[in-house]
Parts: structure tokens; C-alpha cells; sequence
């Protein structure tokens, strides 16, 4: 029995923190606002974000930062990437070095183009930093169904301690010691998973839809291996794995977004309609800089930045994609 902090009140970070409780570690789970902790203390029920599961009362729920990582094993960071550097420097008055922490956010800092373990590498320097990804929607974990992901550290010894913490019936963790992978394979697909929820809002079909699909793995494999990724990890659970979740799932808040684009709606209208976050609409940003500097294709991403942040038409881009020269596959 491990005592163990999840920093984030959203709908992952309390389906782990269910999903830890169940597995008789000591959880107490933290939100940054004091009235919504408070509520959620209160009701036993994240209302926003995952309506009509119960937290048990042996969760604890709090907004106080210091009571909620005071004699931690382990530290879950769950909150959008985007975040994680200002939660991590109001962490760092509280933090112990010896404490592990494990990073389940996808996505990547734009001022910076950093991946959240590198960002709380730096901030924290902690005794070692792990990732946990993969096809996995809160909904479905916070009900107990079948979910199986991937638990990534540097050194196989801590991935597998990470793998075991979180082993239950109904969720399954493989280990893997390619952190970088693990980590840009969850963050690529959501903007992968955006252009699949255009094709779904310009009524496309499924022929583009899982060509789409297909053809943004290769995007996302490319960019992977030119940051010093092994591109076997794209084929994996939080590669190929997460992207066909994320793309066709009624609960992908990116597909959903996509769609919502690809009917015309503005995304700044789309993001304004929601209290969740679209990571994949930061992480374009990022994504876009990234393959420029690396000089890595990616016609696709390419397109999805381009209706997003310069207004393209969604149907226009969809006919650039189509009218590109002739390629070989393999390329």
C-alpha cells in the first residue's frame, strides 16, 4: 500500500484516483479551485467532469497543495499540459526529491515545446519521472471497464513499479522505457484526432476518415523519431493505440472539437463552449513549430494549424491534402 497524490480534479485525474483507492492505496486527490474541492468533499461527485460516479469517502479531496503531498510515496500529475509548469513551481516549496512523480498529461508547452516530464524535470528534479499513457477515457476507467495502457520510465525497474501500482482486474499497464514515445504518442494524436472530427463534421465518410487516421500515424512516427523516439512505440498502446480512441470515441474531446470546426464553428466558439480542455488545439501550435524546425513533413498537422490558427476553410484544406503530389507510401 503506497500513499499517493493526484494533482488535478479533472475527469482523468479523478478516475486514477478512484481506480488507486481500489487498489488500497492511501489517495488524496487535489484541485487548484477551493470551492469546486470543497463541493466534490462535500457531494462525493465530480459534477463537471465526470457526472454520476461516486469518489468514496476514503478519497481524500482538498485544494490545499502542502496537505496534499505532506508524506507522499508518489505524486500523479493530471493536470493539461499546459498547466503543469505553473503547478510545478507551486509545488516546489512543498516537494521532497525522494518522491517519485508520474506525468499522465498529453500534450506539449508552447512557449517552450517541452514534453510535462521534461518540465517537471527541470522544475523539480525529482529521483525519477515517469508516464502513464494510452487509450484510456476517464469515463470508461472511472466504471471499471477493460483499459490497457502504457507505464514509461527511463529505467525498466521504475516503469515496472509504476506498472504495479496501478495492475488491477479491470486496468492493465505494460511497461516500456521509451518515455519519449510514450509521451509524444499521446500528445500528436489528439491533434491527429482533431482532423479526424473535421472529416466527421464535413460528412466525409469512413474511407477518409481511417486514411486520415492512418496517414497522421505516419506523421506523428516521423516527427517521433526525429526527437529521439523509437518509432515501434508509435504502433503501440499509447501510439496507434490512443490515435484510434481519440478519433473515433463519442467521449474524444478532440474529435469532438474537430467536428464542431469542420461544421463551421470558429475554434475560439468551440473552446469558449466548454469547460474541458482541447489539448490538441495548444499542442498544434507546438507540433507545427517542431516539424519546421526539424524539417519533418506533416502535411496533415500542417493543415490542422492552418484552419485553426488562419482561418482555412476545413474543405479547402481537406483538397490541398487530396491534390499533393504523388508519393510512395513508404516514404
Amino acid at each position: 500500500m503506497a500513499r499517493i497524490a493526484v494533482l488535478g480534479d479533472g475527469g482523468w485525474g479523478t478516475a486514477l484516483a478512484l481506480l488507486l483507492n481500489d487498489n488500497d492505496h492511501v489517495v488524496r486527490l487535489w484541485g487548484a479551485f477551493p470551492q469546486y474541492a470543497d463541493e466534490m468533499a462535500k457531494t462525493r461527485e465530480n459534477r463537471k467532469f465526470l457526472p454520476g460516479v461516486t469518489i468514496p469517502d476514503d478519497v481524500w479531496v482538498t485544494s490545499n497543495l502542502a496537505e496534499a503531498v505532506d508524506g507522499e510515496s508518489y505524486i500523479v500529475l493530471a493536470a493539461p499540459a499546459q498547466f503543469v509548469r505553473p503547478i510545478c513551481h507551486k509545488l516546489a516549496m512543498h516537494y521532497h526529491p525522494r518522491v517519485p512523480i508520474i506525468s499522465v498529461a498529453k500534450g506539449i508547452e508552447n512557449e517552450t515545446n517541452l514534453r510535462p516530464s521534461q518540465i517537471i524535470s527541470q522544475i523539480l528534479a525529482p529521483a525519477w519521472v515517469a508516464v502513464l499513457s494510452g487509450p484510456c477515457h476517464a469515463e470508461e476507467v472511472a466504471r471499471g471497464m477493460p483499459t490497457i495502457v502504457a507505464a514509461a520510465a527511463a529505467k525498466a525497474s521504475n516503469a515496472n513499479e509504476v506498472q504495479q501500482l496501478f495492475m488491477s482486474q479491470c486496468f492493465r499497464a505494460y511497461s516500456n522505457t521509451d518515455v519519449t514515445g510514450v509521451e509524444l504518442g499521446g500528445a500528436l494524436k489528439n491533434v491527429i484526432g482533431l482532423a479526424a472530427g473535421m472529416c466527421d463534421g464535413l460528412g466525409l465518410g469512413d474511407n477518409a476518415k481511417s486514411a486520415l487516421v492512418t496517414r497522421g500515424l505516419a506523421e506523428i512516427s516521423r516527427l517521433g523519431a526525429a526527437l529521439g523516439a523509437r518509432r515501434g512505440t508509435f504502433s503501440g498502446l499509447s501510439g496507434l493505440g490512443d490515435l484510434i480512441t481519440t478519433s473515433f470515441s463519442p467521449f474524444g474531446r478532440n474529435r469532438w472539437a474537430g467536428e464542431q470546426i469542420g461544421k463551421g464553428i470558429p475554434a475560439r466558439a468551440v473552446l469558449a463552449s466548454t469547460e474541458k480542455v482541447i489539448e490538441g488545439i495548444h499542442t498544434v501550435r507546438s507540433v507545427n513549430s517542431l516539424a519546421d524546425e526539424h524539417n519533418v513533413p506533416m502535411p496533415i498537422s500542417e493543415e490542422v494549424y492552418n484552419v485553426i490558427f488562419r482561418h482555412k476553410d476545413p474543405a479547402t484544406a481537406v483538397d490541398d491534402l487530396m491534390q499533393r503530389l504523388p508519393r510512395s507510401e513508404q516514404e
